[in-house]
């Protein structure tokens, strides 16, 4: 007789009383319940339970084998969830935070491509530049710029973007091209608030020497795609992620600065809830975007 189901029958039983609530609950004979728990205790050589007219209760040892039964059949009830999961189509509600500027240059044709492929998906993408709450802000899953430092939370690399300095062939025509870190004090510097502070620009020679440039200029935006338009222009040279300007270098509209400069490195993570079970739905977005964005796994 399967041990697991005698199992299943005595924590049953012990659950709703009776042997006949028991017989009720999984959908069986109230004989086979006996017959099972019958087998139970003649398996271990043991009473686990006494049983009266009125009531069935479990003895003291019957109790602590009961603890022990509980925890085996929630973690084979885990198991068959992790199996049925991992073999089930993605489907249902994905709602997905990602950063802005990231967003912007890179998902619309995915997240079409994405859908195709799992057409019983429904997507809800959200952009912003702040690390939303996933759990509390009802996310299913994040992108963000930099890894997190949150146990609760799971992150896979997507890939790496690099920060180079980057201007306009019109604007090193009119102002000349900086030779030096140094030379860019001479210069028409942009950038974006959140590289406004008092540090500025951290930048490393190819020596190694670490230098910080007050980033201060003549225009701060709160917006990459805005500050790539003004770099676009002439208006200055700006310090961005290779996602931000990597199209228009490559078309000729940029031009780097100071190339021989150490590139500044930072990751592009998914994110998503350190549960033991992850969603398929959550699971297919992730392969996706490692696969899409030519994933460096961390």
């Amino acid at each position: 007789m399967d041990r697991l189901s005698e199992m299943e029958a005595f924590a049953t039983v012990v659950n709703q009383g009776s042997f006949t609530g028991a017989a009720r609950r999984l959908g069986v004979s109230k004989s086979s319940i006996s017959k099972h728990v019958s087998a139970l205790e003649e398996r271990l050589g043991a009473t686990l339970l006494n049983r009266t007219t009125r009531r069935v209760s479990p003895t003291e040892i019957g109790l602590a084998y009961y603890d022990r039964a509980r925890r085996v059949l929630n973690d084979a009830g885990e198991a068959d969830a992790i199996v049925n999961a991992t073999q089930s189509e993605p489907s249902g509600p994905l709602r997905l935070s990602v950063a802005t500027d990231f967003g912007v240059q890179h998902l619309p044709t995915l997240m079409g491509e994405f859908l195709r492929r799992f057409p019983k998906v429904t997507l809800d993408l959200v952009l912003n530049n702040r690390r939303v709450d996933i759990a509390s802000e009802g996310f299913d899953l994040a992108v963000w710029v930099g890894e997190p430092q949150d146990a609760s939370l799971r992150a896979r690399k997507l890939c790496n973007s690099h920060y180079r300095l980057v201007a306009s062939p019109s604007y090193f025509q009119n102002h000349g091209r900086p030779m030096q870190i140094d030379d860019l004090n001479d210069h028409r510097l942009l950038h974006t608030t959140a590289q406004s502070g008092t540090i500025g620009w951290r930048l490393t020679s190819p020596n190694g020497d670490v230098h910080h440039v007050r980033a201060s200029g003549c225009l701060v935006v709160n917006d990459a795609q805005s500050l790539l338009n003004a770099v676009i222009s002439g208006l200055g040279i700006a310090y961005l992620p290779d996602y931000v300007f990597g199209t228009a270098l490559k078309d000729g509209l940029l031009e780097e600065a100071l190339p021989a400069l150490c590139h500044r490195e930072e990751g592009i993570y998914a994110v998503y809830p350190a549960n033991r079970l992850t969603p398929p739905k959550v699971r297919a977005m992730v392969d996706f975007l490692s696969d899409a964005l030519g994933s460096d796994q961390a």
